[in-house]
């Protein structure tokens, strides 16, 4: 390998680092988007070519590793203990007596206070600078190992910035994983479309985020992380906890930026006021402040309690919660067909917000808190968060409450509504629903779909608003004077969204089976109802044994078609995309030989000539079977560039393992 090939690999590395330190711990970002990009993609072509080079602490190897099975324990050398906590004034003003007396001295005390961040605890383990385990709170004194997860979070560096000097031989560092309550709003509505029950707040988000057995979720979701305090530490001496605070800091660690040391509990209760005034203006939520003894060694001197140590304490904010009446409970249609409970209220003021109404999420949700119209109810808000219902006051019932089901038919159009075994939401099918049709067109018309180029937001927008569409069958009947009356649409343009649309109608029925929108039938699953069933008609027809004796279809995907043939109004689409032209031809593959029938394949690395999905699709139309994972049933696993535990996997298993190459002499590609 050249010299300076293995130089510019520690280079980039140094770089990448250098500049998520500034864009993720310091919000001070150097160079743009486009910039780091492009180092971040020469580190990863150069480690492509030189595997034996990449390193467990590299950038490149934040998301990685195998699905757990289960969290191991791990049992921390310093016990993580919890905070006393207070809401009144005079209790803090006690916690500054009980430390005089502990230190015997009546001088003002040094606290250090900073936010108390609303997330997961959990410990990071640094040796000679780099991660090399992290792990939650847990009971105090065993958490749960949690380090392939914590590696995927942007703001945690897996190795320490030492500026030419030497890192702690260990250094166990406290922090808290949070999720801002911009990405907390992202999460909850990416999941609700996906049928999923909704996170009720930011912390419970970032725990259930955490606590994920597979990385790569973890990495979906974008966490954050403040570090707050120390466990056991080798190789360094602090004195204090604003020294320490500010040496991990210069380390890389992030640290909150309102951390503030105060003179005496005078100055503590004026920090919990001003922190108290700005609670709103934050992007994480923040229940209180946390007050800590800021010298180390009169820390040690105070020592702990059983759960709780002496030298520190919660000062929390009072409860954002009023309590309230329910008038009316609503349903709401979401654009992809999930219904959704809605507690209509009479207003009440939250935190300086008029609050009258709170959503419930899903049946199971309302049957849980036993919410019914004409309860008195507690309800909360948390900063920009949706307000919620915390509790039903059973006590006010006066017996004029009416329990609330959500109904069997769309509030929107009045076709069946259905919930799908497993999934928390129930939804509306119905192509045409009027909630929904703007989403189903974008989804109908995407690449991997119909692939309609032309058909942007601004244009579904207009043509839904103008009544030309209705559902995605209303597309092929548009005529360019239509399209000719909306706004910014020139003649050329017309006419090239017309031949985009017009192209589509020869798309493989896998393709339209895909765009139809049918819960749990990706691309992968509408080629094998396709090439199970060859027709749209026969899938139409299936019922829920015939889906279920065709491999890979579970009880998930066989509900989800029955349910989405039994409605008259998708059957009356799916004739109008027949008598428009649309194909609905079945994949016919006579001039090709099922060179792969019967064998099942998993592709695993990078491959060189085709993309992995080429590979899958290629495999599949010759006869064979894609599959994911590596199993006894595998007959070959295809290696490309990085093999991943696939390749082990197979080595254990004794299933063959073939070259990109070998592959394609067996499928006639060369």
């Amino acid at each position: 390998m050249p010299h300076d090939e293995n130089q510019r690999i520690e280079e980039l590395r140094g770089l990448v680092n250098h500049h998520d330190y500034r864009y993720y711990v310091l919000d001070d970002p150097e160079i743009s988007d486009a910039e780091y990009d492009k180092l971040f993609h020469e580190l990863e072509e150069l480690e492509n070519k030189h595997p034996d080079l990449v390193t467990p602490d590299s950038p490149t190897q934040r998301v990685g590793g195998r699905r757990l099975e289960a969290f191991n324990p791990v049992t921390h050398a310093v016990p993580m203990l919890s905070l006393d906590n207070s809401l009144k004034k005079i209790d803090v003003i006690d916690f500054d007596q009980r430390v005089k007396r502990g230190l015997d001295l009546s001088s003002e005390i040094d606290y250090v206070c900073e936010p108390k961040l609303d997330g997961l605890a959990v410990e990071l383990v640094y040796e000679n600078g780099v991660l090399t385990q992290a792990s939650t709170r847990g009971n105090g004194q065993v958490g749960e190992d949690v380090t392939q997860n914590i590696r995927t979070i942007k703001s945690v560096p897996l190795r320490l910035i030492v500026d030419g000097h030497s890192a702690p031989e260990r250094l166990e560092v406290r922090a808290e994983v949070i999720l801002s309550l911009q990405a907390f709003k992202k999460v909850n509505q990416e999941r609700e479309e996906r049928g999923e029950a909704i996170f009720a707040n930011p912390r419970n988000a970032a725990a259930g985020s955490l606590r994920q057995l597979d990385p790569k979720i973890t990495a979906s979701r974008p966490l954050d992380i403040y570090f707050y305090g120390k466990g056991a530490i080798t190789g360094v001496a602090v004195r204090t906890q604003m020294d320490f605070l500010q040496s991990i800091r210069k380390m890389g660690l992030k640290i909150n930026p309102f951390v503030q040391t105060c003179r005496g509990i005078d100055a503590v209760r004026h920090y919990h006021a001003q922190m108290q005034e700005r609670r709103d203006e934050l992007p994480y939520e923040i229940d209180g402040i946390v007050v800590k003894v800021n010298r180390f060694d009169w820390q040690d001197q105070l020592g702990m309690k059983t759960r709780s140590p002496r030298w520190a304490i919660a000062y929390k904010f009072p409860a954002r919660q009023e309590t309230t009446q329910i008038k009316d409970i609503i349903v709401q249609v979401g654009r992809t067909g999930t219904l959704t409970p809605v507690a209509l209220m009479e207003p009440v003021n939250i935190g300086g917000v008029k609050v009258s109404r709170a959503s419930l999420h899903n049946q199971d949700e309302v049957d849980r808190k036993d919410v019914r119209v004409n309860d008195w109810v507690v309800v909360q808000r948390a900063g920009d968060v949706i307000p919620e219902i915390v509790k039903v006051m059973t006590s006010r019932r006066t017996g004029n409450e009416r329990t609330f089901k959500l109904p069997d038919t769309c509030p929107v159009c009045g076709d069946r509504a259905v919930r799908i075994e497993g999934e928390a939401a129930k939804r509306c099918i119905n192509l045409a629903c009027p909630a929904q049709v703007k989403e189903r067109i974008f989804y109908f018309a995407s690449k991997p779909a119909m692939d309609i180029d032309g058909l942007g937001e601004k244009i579904v927008d207009q043509l839904v608003e103008k009544k030309y569409v209705n559902n995605v069958a209303d597309l092929y009947y548009l005529t360019r004077d239509k399209l000719l009356t909306l706004e910014r649409m020139a003649e050329k343009s017309a006419d090239n969204l017309l031949e985009s649309i017009e192209a589509s109608k020869n798309r493989s029925l896998d393709r339209v089976l895909y765009a139809l929108g049918i819960r749990f039938v990706g691309e992968h699953m509408a080629r094998v109802l396709v090439q199970a069933f060859g027709s749209l008609e026969n899938i139409a027809e299936a019922d829920m044994s015939d889906l279920l004796n065709i491999y890979e279809v579970g009880p998930q995907v066989a509900d989800s078609v029955v349910d989405f043939f039994l409605s008259k109004q998708n059957l009356h689409i799916i004739e109008q995309l027949r008598s428009a032209g649309v194909k609905l031809k079945p994949i016919q593959q006579e001039t090709k030989e099922k060179l792969l029938e019967g064998k099942t394949f998993v592709f695993t690395g990078a491959l060189e000539t085709m993309t992995r999905k080429d590979a899958q699709r290629a495999t599949e139309e010759l006869g064979g079977r894609a599959a994911s994972s590596v199993s006894s049933h595998t007959d070959y696993v295809v290696v490309g560039e990085n093999p991943g535990s696939k390749a082990d996997k197979a080595e254990q298993l004794g299933v063959k393992i073939i070259s990109e190459n070998e592959f394609r002499n067996m499928a006639g590609l060369n």
